[in-house]
């Protein structure tokens, strides 16, 4: 069985904003897809720890704070419930299916260490296997033009997108856009799991690398190169510090 006509496990976030130091779980999605079983999905709505959700983050995803603050659940007990089913599907050897998995995964590493829970990549190691359907995408379509967002993934390998950033439909679209390239492109598709994640991790760093120069040469760009980070699946934490 190749890997992506195995099990997957789409994995979504949506925030308060996109400094992944500082930002704040809203919503969350894990579904279950593949594999000949049925599909199994489950959501989070979190209180944010008491935090304002900006009014440009609840334009993307429809959460105001007065909603987070009255239907969401503690922001610990989200975090916790994400990182323990994350480390269930890593020890069943599924991969995670995110689409620009270095923010959701670090997104969720910040607020594991902020509320003093066991990040997930403590608890499985090097076992974890991630598939990022946009370092893919750049990977083996470096010279195509236009966005790389998942509705313009969605678009260009028509897959269907019901409900573009709400954690649900953002995480089951990840792992459509996923089937596809994996059936489509033979160079991926023959790969297996463990030689994929070792690739992303090294197609990530150069495609980190060749945006930051693409800023350094474009002109009122040239700041934007120094915040590109090349890590991947996950920025490693500062030591010596509580994330705030």
């Amino acid at each position: 069985m190749t890997w992506f006509t195995g099990r997957l496990c789409g994995f979504d976030l949506e925030t308060t904003g996109v400094d992944v130091e500082k930002d704040r779980i809203v919503t969350a999605c894990i579904v279950q897809c593949g594999g000949s079983q049925p599909t199994a999905s489950s959501t989070w709505l979190s209180d944010v720890g008491g935090m304002e959700i900006p009014e440009a983050a609840a334009k993307v995803h429809g959460v105001t704070t007065e909603k987070a603050r009255a239907e969401g659940y503690p922001a610990a007990n989200v975090v916790q419930d994400l990182v323990t089913a994350l480390v269930q599907v890593v020890t069943h050897g599924i991969p995670i299916v995110a689409m620009n998995a270095s923010f959701d995964l670090t997104i969720l590493d910040r607020e594991a260490r902020r509320h003093g829970i066991a990040p997930l990549t403590d608890v499985v190691g090097d076992d974890l296997r991630v598939v990022d359907p946009r370092v893919l995408d750049k990977q083996v379509d470096q010279r195509r033009k236009g966005q790389r967002t998942l509705t313009a993934l969605c678009q260009h390998y028509q897959v269907p997108l019901d409900g573009a950033h709400s954690a649900d439909a953002d995480a089951i679209a990840a792992c459509r856009v996923a089937w596809r390239l994996g059936s489509t492109v033979p160079q991926l598709g023959a790969m297996s799991i463990d030689d994929l994640h070792q690739a992303q991790i090294k197609w990530a760093e150069e495609q980190g690398r060749s945006l930051a120069a693409y800023f350094r040469r474009t002109p009122g760009k040239e700041s934007w190169a120094d915040g590109v980070r090349t890590e991947w699946p996950l920025i490693p934490a500062q030591r010596g510090g509580e994330q705030s």
